[in-house]
């Protein structure tokens, strides 16, 4: 069966492709946080006192914040194949946490790819459970296998398993800076760049930083 795309699943490559037709292609950060309620951030006026994400509230003010997007798949692996398609569930076929994503199936980083983007996936993937291998579409990949854990994980990073020590927020935030630090000294190229970043929290077990 041919997959066809969605169209609200290709907007963002159409808008990018409209401003780079224009003037410099614009690079994106796609950061994605496990089971956090859309209203538990700072800027949101329904947050809680107590909650302070300045970062995030940053982007939101300089970058942009989707306020009418909704989950159309209140389930880890489906809805992340629906970001990354741009389809619904029924489209993509990944029905739960353990369903592999069919063969032939594009993920809209390959398209960027395409259009000349350097492309980065760290955190988690989470799409065939235990299957943690560098996907398609991703100049270069960090992952761990399923929900992974929040002390002393093992990542995937590049086809190869590397043990690190520390907080896994703190770990995947490390890699995605290094990542974007790399991409930054070879400019003279002229590529611009996608990232996406995958963190495990705010998943349950709700287990913080040691700090």
């Amino acid at each position: 069966m041919k997959a066809i795309p969605s169209p609200f699943g290709l907007l963002l490559l159409l808008a990018l492709a409209a401003h780079s037709s224009a003037a410099k292609p614009r690079n994106v950060v796609l950061i994605l946080s496990d089971d956090h309620r859309y209203d538990f951030l700072g800027f949101m006026e329904e947050a809680p006192e107590f909650l302070e994400t300045p970062n995030l509230d940053r982007i939101a003010r300089e970058g942009a914040h989707f306020a009418n997007a909704f989950v159309t798949t209140s389930l880890c692996s489906p809805s992340r194949a629906s970001i990354l398609t741009g389809q619904y569930m029924r489209n993509h076929r990944v029905v739960d946490n353990q369903r592999p994503v069919p063969e032939g199936t594009r993920f809209f980083p390959e398209y960027l790819q395409e259009a000349g983007y350097r492309t980065g996936y760290v955190g988690k993937w989470h799409m065939g459970h235990e299957d943690d291998r560098p996907r398609k579409g991703f100049d270069h990949w960090v992952s761990f296998p399923g929900q992974g854990v929040y002390m002393n994980p093992t990542f995937n990073v590049n086809g190869k398993r590397k043990a690190f020590e520390g907080y896994m927020a703190d770990l995947l935030t490390d890699q995605a800076v290094a990542w974007l630090d790399e991409v930054g000294k070879k400019k003279s190229k002229g590529k611009p760049f996608f990232l996406q970043i995958g963190y495990k929290a705010v998943h349950y077990p709700f287990q913080p930083a040691p700090r």
